[in-house]
């Protein structure tokens, strides 16, 4: 039996999926990059090895992907991130036709055709706005850790807006609305639908109507319920998060590795 390893390397997360010769998932993982991105890519390739009890020696192909990718050591190919979701939510959700990526520091709305390839796509990388390091931050301002904060927008009145989307400049927003008395759930609804609205822009770049269309979504963000309910009420539809939508793009990246090198 040959298997099949794919390896992201973000800003916030290294992750890792290993699949076997039939694309059967076998494990996934994820640990925090931190400031040694090569260092953080071995362990999570070391741990999806250990819990699958599979030896680096039955890998038949690394594919790295994410924006530390060429620094992931014994790998046979590089991918775009781009490429990689776009096969994993292919896997996952096949009937996607638009694809909602939200990391650490970038957005990506991506268009796929109905055989799963990219169509179009575009990015936010020039600022942290609506990332995750944006509620990173929002969450220290408010004192909170971010699972709790993504649950506290329930029962909102949505009584409360954000005028800035920059990371600073929203911060003294929070922390001004903090010291008004604001209720913690109408600042996290403002944020949440703030985001929504960054974010709801980039899907229309790539396609002006959405309706009827299925929107799916990546990345760490995905797992935050309170963001994902500002972007149905954005884009006026139901999104769909596979289980463990962090580890979309290392399954793409497992996935092309089977093949691009088969047995």
């Amino acid at each position: 039996m040959n298997y099949y390893l794919g390896v992201d390397v973000g800003s916030r997360t290294c992750d890792a999926v290993l699949i076997d010769e039939n694309g059967k998932i076998l494990s996934g993982h994820v640990l925090p990059t931190g400031a040694r991105n090569q260092e953080s890519a071995l362990n999570v390739r070391d741990q999806v090895l250990a819990n699958s009890g599979v030896s680096i020696s039955a890998v038949r192909a690394t594919v790295a992907t994410g924006y530390g990718r060429t620094r992931v050591g014994q790998k046979d190919a590089a991918v775009t991130e781009i490429t990689c979701h776009a096969r994993g939510i292919r896997e996952l959700i096949p009937e996607a036709r638009i694809l909602i990526d939200i990391g650490g520091q970038d957005s990506k709305a991506i268009l796929l055709g109905s055989d799963g390839q990219v169509v179009d796509f575009v990015m936010n990388d020039k600022c942290a706005a609506g990332t995750g390091r944006f509620l990173e931050t929002m969450a220290r301002a408010l004192n909170l850790d971010l699972d709790e904060m993504s649950h506290l927008d329930i029962g909102a009145q949505g009584n409360r807006t954000l005028s800035s989307m920059c990371t600073v400049f929203a911060e003294s927003e929070v922390v001004s609305l903090v010291a008004d008395g604001a209720e913690t759930k109408e600042i996290i609804f403002a944020l949440n639908q703030a985001i929504a609205g960054r974010v709801s822009a980039l899907v229309r770049r790539v396609c002006k109507e959405t309706s009827g269309l299925k929107v799916a979504m990546s990345g760490g963000v995905a797992r935050n319920p309170g963001v994902v309910r500002g972007l149905n009420r954005a884009l006026n539809c139901e999104i769909s998060v596979p289980e463990h939508p962090d580890l979309v793009g290392a399954l793409g990246a497992a996935l092309i590795a089977r093949s691009r090198f088969p047995s």
